[in-house]
């Protein structure tokens, strides 16, 4: 009958702690979460001051294209934040 032994191997910590992305990676999730910031920003606004007053600021080329392709961009940067393997 063959015995089982347990071998326990010794993991370093990587450099960081024990973080589960690294400082890199927090980085661009900074910079992506700005991006996406920049992009509701973007979007405000537009609105009248009367309310039976209906104004087209609100249908501007800002608000409705710009704005919502930078907050797609800034989600797609946060993706690639995550997936980013940092450099050993």
């Amino acid at each position: 009958m063959a015995t089982k032994k347990n071998i326990k191997t010794k993991t370093e910590p990587k450099e960081g702690g024990n973080f589960a992305l690294g400082k890199e990676n927090y980085k661009l999730l900074l910079i992506g979460f700005a991006i996406i910031v920049l992009g509701f920003i973007l979007m405000s606004g537009g609105g009248s001051d009367n309310p039976n007053v209906f104004s087209k600021d609100i249908f501007s080329f800002r608000r409705i294209t710009l704005a919502p392709i930078v907050v797609l961009f800034g989600f797609i940067f946060e993706i690639y934040a995550i997936m980013k393997k940092p450099k050993a």
